[in-house]
């Protein structure tokens, strides 16, 4: 898009939000993740909201206009989301439909599973979760055993997925699932299953955080129609790790955003004679978070920029998902040292929701540096693939 129409656009995005956004959202992004997806459809503005969204096509902006998108490029795309972020709102499509599947049936799927799957993603009706992980096959996916056998006219598949996130609420899966055992990456197919199908059972985890969100998921003998393979058979590992690199992208994402915390400072820590946070060391972490945040976005628009002309950005998203981590899980600590006592409210009188909230996000936001690849997995990553390194030799050689 040229500079006058990424200006139309902003002017419009401007006015349509002022118009269409409800002003009870602002700031809480009740739909992060699937887990609350009960909670914000049980809300009549996120609903009324979500509906607004799909109906404008903003909800997958970058998406073609056939599938429910607005076909805007990714100088559009940042544009509309400054426009949000400026007044609060947030994408309640922006779940794993959206940010993992969408990506990669564009690239990968048949038109006939782009016609079937891409516009009840765009409008935010249908929920997804990633049957990745396996009990036996977490960091080490591809040893991954969950069966898919061939019967001829239809998939029959049996195994266990576990830390399925949304399972419990999702419309469908997509999955990966071995379909040769005598070879392990060439072995993986990448296959979309129905959650109503017979045979799928999820069973909630709750987490420290209280949440629910992950799942176990046990697929006994389900049955899975054949067009519902992505790709070929056996060839589904590739699939799967480019599905990873908008994973780990979109878990980048917002990482160095979010309202400014000197406002809270002010009010819990007070300031002195000079106008300035009376305490001078918890002053400097809190400027030295917010340049880290900044540095961190212009990171990523220079990397946005780079990918529009044309560069290979791949070998960094490992960085920017740790540094993105990193990024959230200061943001956190922070925030629960201004609250004080009052980060320590979990239930009951006393305590208000926001700061309810905040002891929820410190625990949750300890997740951020495991989920989506480990830290440890991603600078492995980054040091193969960004800097060359070689795989580090076994002890004693």
């Amino acid at each position: 898009m040229t500079g006058a129409s990424l200006d139309a656009l902003r002017a419009e995005a401007r006015e349509w939000l002022a118009a269409n956004f409800p002003p009870s959202l602002a700031f809480k992004n009740p739909v992060p993740y699937q887990n609350h997806a009960p909670y914000a459809e049980g809300d009549a503005d996120w609903r009324l909201w979500r509906d607004r969204m799909a109906e404008k096509r903003w909800g997958a902006p970058g998406w073609p206009e056939i599938y429910g998108g607005a076909a805007l490029d990714r100088a559009g795309i940042k544009v509309l989301a400054e426009e949000m972020r400026r007044i609060g709102a947030f994408n309640p499509m922006k779940m794993t439909g959206y940010t993992m599947l969408g990506p990669t049936l564009l690239e990968y799927g048949t038109e006939a599973q782009k016609a079937q799957h891409l516009p009840g993603i765009a409008s935010g009706r249908v929920r997804w979760c990633q049957g990745f992980s396996e009990p036996g096959a977490g960091s080490d996916l591809a040893s991954l055993q969950t069966r898919c056998t061939d019967m001829g006219d239809h998939w029959l598949v049996e195994g266990q997925k576990v830390w399925t996130s949304g399972a419990n609420h999702a419309d469908w899966c997509f999955a990966l699932v071995r379909t040769d055992t005598s070879v392990k990456q060439r072995g993986i197919s990448f296959l979309l299953i129905d959650m109503r199908s017979e045979g799928v059972e999820t069973r909630p985890i709750t987490l420290i955080s209280g949440s629910t969100h992950f799942c176990e998921m046990f697929l006994n003998a389900v049955k899975v129609p054949k067009e519902n393979l992505v790709g070929r058979v056996n060839e589904g590992w590739g699939v799967a790790k480019r599905l990873l690199q908008f994973e780990r992208d979109s878990l980048s994402e917002g990482r160095g955003e979010g309202r400014s915390l000197l406002p809270i400072a002010r009010d819990r820590i007070g300031v002195n004679a000079a106008g300035e946070l009376a305490d001078a060391d918890l002053r400097t972490r809190l400027v030295g978070h917010a340049m880290r945040a900044h540095a961190y976005n212009l990171t990523q628009d220079r990397i946005g920029a780079e990918a529009k002309a044309g560069l290979p950005t791949a070998q960094l998203v490992p960085m920017l998902k740790n540094l993105g981590s990193d990024v959230a899980q200061m943001r956190a600590e922070l925030v629960m040292e201004l609250l004080g006592t009052r980060g320590l409210g979990w239930s009951g009188p006393g305590f208000t929701d926001e700061e309810m909230e905040a002891a929820r996000q410190w625990l949750h936001a300890r997740a951020f540096s495991i989920y989506g690849g480990s830290y440890e997995i991603q600078n492995n990553i980054a040091a193969k693939r960004t800097l060359g390194l070689p795989d580090p030799k076994p002890i004693g050689c």
